[in-house]
C-alpha cells in the first residue's frame, strides 16, 4: 500500500524550508526541541484565552521560531490580525513577558513579530479550525469540508484535499471520509504542498482533521 509521509518532510531542503531555524550540538538538542514547542504552545494558549469572541478563532497560520546565541526571534503568521493587535503593544508585550516566564532564559532577548498572512483561507491551519468548529457545533462533516474547499477556491491555490478520520457524526464506528478538488500531486517534489493535521475533541470522540493543499509549482 502507498505510505504517506508529512508532505513538508519530504520536500525540506529542496523547495521549502524548516519552521524552527537553529543549530545546536547534539547533546542539547534535545533541550532545544522541547524549548521550541514550549513557545508554540505557550502562544497557542494565550492567544485562545484572549479571543473572547463568538467565532471562537485563532487564526494563526504557523509560527516561525529563528535562534541565535543571545535571541530568540519568534514570527507569528497571523490570518486575522485584529485578534492580537486591538490592545497591539501590550497584546505582544504581554505575550512575550509570557513565554519569558516559559523559558526563564536569562541571557537570551526574546523578540516576537506578528505577520498578517495576505489569503487566511488558503492555510491549512486556519482552515483546520474552522472545519474543527464547525464539527463542534455539530453542523454536518460533508457540508463542513466542502464550505472550506469553497473558502479556499477563492484564494486561487491549484487544489486541495481534505480528510477527516474518526467516529464521524457520533457513528459507532470509526473512518475516513475525505474530498479532493483540483490536483494534489504528493509525490512531486517540485510542487509546494501546505499541509497540517489537527485534532478535534468532538462530544463522542477525538476526530483528525488532515489537509493539504497545493499552492504552486516551481
Amino acid at each position: 500500500m502507498g505510505q504517506k509521509i508529512n508532505p513538508l518532510g519530504f520536500r525540506l531542503g529542496t523547495t521549502q524550508s524548516h519552521h524552527s531555524f537553529w543549530f545546536a550540538p547534539p547533546k542539547s538538542f534535545s533541550v532545544g526541541l522541547q524549548e521550541d514547542e514550549k513557545i508554540r504552545n505557550c502562544i497557542k494558549n494565550y492567544v485562545q484565552k484572549n479571543i473572547r469572541i463568538s467565532s471562537g478563532f485563532e487564526g494563526i497560520a504557523r509560527i516561525e521560531i529563528k535562534k541565535r546565541i543571545d535571541l530568540i526571534q519568534v514570527i507569528i503568521y497571523i490570518g486575522f490580525p485584529n485578534l492580537l493587535i486591538e490592545g497591539r503593544t501590550r497584546g505582544i508585550e504581554e505575550l512575550q513577558m509570557n513565554v519569558q516566564k516559559e523559558l526563564n532564559s536569562v541571557n537570551r532577548r526574546l523578540n516576537i513579530a506578528i505577520t498578517r498572512v495576505e489569503k487566511p483561507y488558503g492555510q491549512p491551519n486556519i482552515l483546520a479550525e474552522y472545519i474543527a468548529l464547525q464539527l463542534k457545533n455539530r453542523v454536518s462533516f460533508r457540508k463542513a469540508m466542502k464550505k472550506a474547499i469553497e473558502l479556499t477556491e477563492q484564494t486561487d491555490t491549484k487544489g486541495i484535499q481534505v480528510q477527516i478520520a474518526g467516529r464521524i457524526d457520533g457513528k459507532e464506528i470509526a473512518r475516513i471520509e475525505w474530498i479532493r478538488e483540483g490536483r494534489v500531486p504528493l509525490q512531486t517534489i517540485r510542487a509546494k504542498i501546505d499541509y497540517c493535521s489537527y485534532t478535534v475533541r468532538t462530544i463522542y470522540g477525538v476526530l483528525g482533521i488532515k489537509i493539504w493543499i497545493f499552492v504552486d509549482e516551481e
